[in-house]
């Protein structure tokens, strides 16, 4: 490390100078996170070495298959949090209800909310994976946590990140001044800031969808990506590359570097379950990262932060990325909504696939 690189911790140390009434709570909860982060990272780096590949026995809260690393980072990040005194609580992925801080450590006056390994059906074939995160304010102060307590809107976060295990391993954070992005330097094994004020770019031309619920979506998404996937000689004017990793995180990484927009919308596929991604501790703090970097997140019908969880593991239907092009989607859905898309809502429309492009394109 050279003499003028800085460290995820003076990085945290200037900022809370900028409030002289801070006490460094905040401070320390943010580095026993950056530790977990650390802590998931070695142990993911081992891959096949650490014995923790493969399935779990049980299943989660949300009814899916755990991975063992799945368990390994929960546990990782609740151990790693709990002691500190700065938690009223915490909420997983991974477990049905709010984690109570043990009462043989003292309570604090925020929240963590987390998931602790985003992407681990990734994990066996080595590609990326991630741990998302969020800090909200305790409503009653340093008091054992209810669940209500923690159903709070998005806009109230007061900070929000992600770690992306990759070829790297790097952790993405926003205090709600910009975002930035540190790298692990394993042999000085410490987070440098090497990405100061990420901004997501303006124009892009490309996206990212689970295309093989193509049958599933809605009339606006299905326009959206017929319009993309016209290319050039479509009403984009331009060719469009698709993008699907299976990972919030690393969809959100790549468009944080280089721009794009993903998108998991509302679908007809489970109806109990419009939504695919939890409110809040998956869109909640993405919708936060992206939005300090200049883009945009969608429910497809509104601001992704104004909405009230109405529960914990509450999903929601997701579009993030480039601004322009969720604000295209949110209108394809109000012209919809309005009976105003009477081409893309037409039966020979729904009865098309989307990749079957040239006798539609002659019309």
């Amino acid at each position: 490390m050279s003499s003028r690189e800085k460290t995820i911790t003076e990085f945290m140390i200037e900022e809370q100078r900028r409030f002289p009434e801070a006490t460094g709570d905040f401070t320390a909860l943010l580095n026993h996170v950056r530790l977990a982060c650390k802590r998931i990272s070695f142990i993911v780096g081992r891959g096949v070495l650490a014995g923790a590949h493969g399935a779990a026995p049980g299943i989660n809260v949300q009814g899916e298959a755990q991975m063992k690393l799945d368990v390994i980072s929960n546990d990782i990040f609740l151990r790693t949090s709990e002691y500190g005194g700065h938690l009223a609580g915490m909420v997983s992925e991974e477990l049905e209800e709010p984690y109570q801080i043990p009462p043989e450590y003292p309570l604090g006056k925020y929240l963590l909310v987390f998931d602790p390994l985003d992407g681990s059906s990734n994990i066996d074939i080595n590609a990326p994976v991630g741990s998302i995160f969020s800090v909200l304010k305790a409503p009653h102060g340093a008091q054992p946590a209810a669940k209500r307590d923690f159903l709070q809107p998005g806009s109230q976060q007061l900070c929000a990140g992600y770690a992306i295990y990759g070829a790297t391993t790097m952790l993405v954070l926003t205090l709600g001044r910009g975002v930035h992005g540190f790298t692990l330097d394993r042999g000085f094994g410490e987070f440098i800031l090497t990405h100061p004020n990420m901004r997501i770019p303006e124009e892009t031309s490309e996206f990212a969808i689970n295309a093989s619920n193509e049958r599933f979506w809605e009339p606006p998404v299905k326009r959206y990506v017929l319009e993309c996937l016209a290319g050039h000689g479509g009403v984009r004017g331009k060719d469009f590359n698709m993008r699907w990793i299976a990972s919030l995180v690393a969809e959100v990484h790549r468009i944080l570097i280089r721009g794009g927009l993903f998108m998991y919308p509302k679908d007809t596929k489970e109806p109990s379950k419009p939504g695919r991604l939890r409110l809040l501790y998956e869109a909640n703090p993405m919708a936060m990262i992206v939005e300090q970097a200049g883009g945009s997140a969608s429910w497809g019908r509104g601001r992704i932060l104004d909405l009230a969880p109405g529960d914990l593991h509450q999903r929601v239907p997701l579009i993030l990325g480039c601004k322009s092009e969720v604000e295209r989607i949110e209108l394809y859905h109000l012209e919809h909504d309005q009976g105003l898309d009477r081409v893309y809502s037409s039966p020979l429309f729904k009865e098309r696939s989307l990749f079957i492009q040239s006798e539609w394109n002659s019309r």
